[in-house]
């Protein structure tokens, strides 16, 4: 089997990315697999090698190895051109003139888990040729969307369960800025990587079935994935930066071992009892199925703070 890290060099490596990194590393490990790294910087607006520089030297610090490192998505373009062709020969492409606002966040991953997301109503979808020029000769720029399935895809998930998840109407592929959009930019990576098992976030659950029925309309295979419970701040939400001072560098700058953060979040997660502990020591009858299926909250006080 094939892992893979895809951190987005947006800012320092926080703790919930570490704690999902280390998941991933040992359900590759434990398995005798490989686990590559690919940095996705797709998003140049946000992304900073400096960010990526300190990402890989985190998984470093914490033992967290990679076997290989491939092509960041900034070097990916001609992959997604490639890509895109293949769905425009089949007529699936077309125009969407939607304002930007709407498709601002579609070069990141759309962090939701729940399904019910709201569907894309087919706005542009069936334009004709007058109305679109109409709509260029008033400056609109438009992105393209994909023509996806109706109704849903079977996403297997070893956590999870397989079962039927619903699509969620047409994808952005492309904004109006020739910015790639993150849904297919991922499929296409994990294709190319060779990648088999993806272990991330269940706050990207949701937008699965998305990447899935992308696959299959370009003849890509399906990974196994595995969506894992997250860390999440005070308030409940997904850890960010305005939760403070939860970068693993954060942590090493005040005295914390590696032992320590490892330890700590292996224990957050139910593997093991929380004390200091080596990465590879964790490896030997490591199931991801054992992991908690509840996500961590982590709050003043709790046992990962006093532990570190």
């Amino acid at each position: 089997m094939v892992g893979r890290f895809a951190p987005s060099p947006s800012g320092l490596m926080h703790l919930g990315n570490a704690r999902t990194a280390l998941l991933a590393w040992l359900d590759a490990r434990a398995r005798g697999g490989e686990m590559l790294l690919r940095i996705e910087d797709l998003d140049r607006d946000r992304c900073r090698p400096e960010f990526a520089r300190a990402i890989r030297d985190d998984l470093a610090w914490l033992g967290l190895d990679w076997d290989a490192e491939t092509r960041p998505q900034s070097l990916r373009d001609p992959d997604y051109t490639a890509a895109l062709e293949r769905l425009s020969q089949r007529g699936l492409v077309y125009e969407c003139f939607c304002t930007r606002r709407e498709l601002a966040a579609v070069a990141s991953a759309p962090h939701s888990s729940d399904d019910r997301q709201a569907a894309y109503p087919g706005t542009c979808r069936e334009l004709t040729e007058a109305q679109r020029e109409r709509l260029r000769a008033e400056g609109r720029r438009p992105a393209l969307r994909v023509r996806m399935p109706e109704g849903a895809v079977e996403v297997r998930d070893r956590l999870h369960g397989s079962r039927p998840r619903p699509v969620g109407g047409d994808v952005i592929v492309c904004r109006s800025d020739g910015l790639y959009a993150y849904q297919l930019a991922v499929v296409v990576d994990d294709a190319a990587d060779g990648v088999t098992d993806v272990v991330r976030g269940d706050d990207l659950l949701g937008s699965t079935a998305r990447q899935v029925a992308l696959q299959q309309l370009l003849g890509l295979p399906q990974p196994a994935y595995a969506h894992v419970p997250l860390m999440l701040g005070e308030d409940g939400e997904r850890l960010a930066k305005r939760h403070g001072a939860v970068a693993v560098a954060d942590l090493r700058a005040a005295g914390a071992t590696a032992r320590d953060v490892v330890g700590a979040l292996a224990g957050s997660a139910g593997i093991g009892d929380g004390r200091a502990a080596a990465a590879a020591e964790l490896i030997e009858g490591f199931e991801l199925t054992r992991v908690g299926r509840r996500p961590w909250r982590l709050a003043p006080g709790t046992p990962i703070l006093s532990a570190i």
